[in-house]
């Protein structure tokens, strides 16, 4: 597994504005996980699930939801990154998201990210992370998205 980022402190993450961290393992998005997410989500949209009509379809194979891409951020973001001396993070939402190209069956991502704000709000931080999943062999990102979490002390 790829070795987190490890800030001590809120100070020294505040003091990381704009670097880039590391680059997390590569995961492979397999149907299996795709129809997983379909059967959660409600969205059985055949560009999804169905091998045989997709293989004719725009992109040759199933691909994976945009929003599945989205849902891998909490298993690759704390191969980036940790932030201890704090007593709870949240998840508080996303200032933008764009999936700029598809995630045919069987890729590999893998993610970067790059910290790009840190503010105070009451009782701790927030912290703006510009995540980026790459597809293995792919030209351009299959996911980029600006999150946001909170760290409380």
């Amino acid at each position: 597994m790829a070795e987190p980022r490890v800030f001590a402190s809120l100070d020294e993450l505040r003091s990381a504005v704009g670097e880039q961290l590391g680059t997390s393992d590569w995961l492979e998005i397999d149907q299996k996980r795709i129809d997983l997410f379909a059967d959660a989500t409600g969205d059985h949209q055949w560009i999804h699930l169905d091998p045989e009509k997709a293989a004719a379809g725009p992109f040759g194979s199933t691909i994976a939801h945009g929003y599945l891409t989205l849902s891998l951020l909490p298993a690759l973001v704390p191969q980036l990154m940790r932030v201890e001396g704090v007593q709870m993070s949240i998840n508080y939402g996303a200032n933008k998201v764009r999936f700029p190209s598809p995630v045919p069956v069987g890729s590999r991502l893998r993610a970067t990210a790059t910290i790009a704000e840190v503010t105070e709000v009451s009782g701790g931080v927030q912290l703006a992370t510009v995540v980026t999943i790459e597809r293995e062999g792919g030209e351009k990102p299959v996911c980029v998205a600006e999150t946001l979490s909170r760290f409380y002390l």
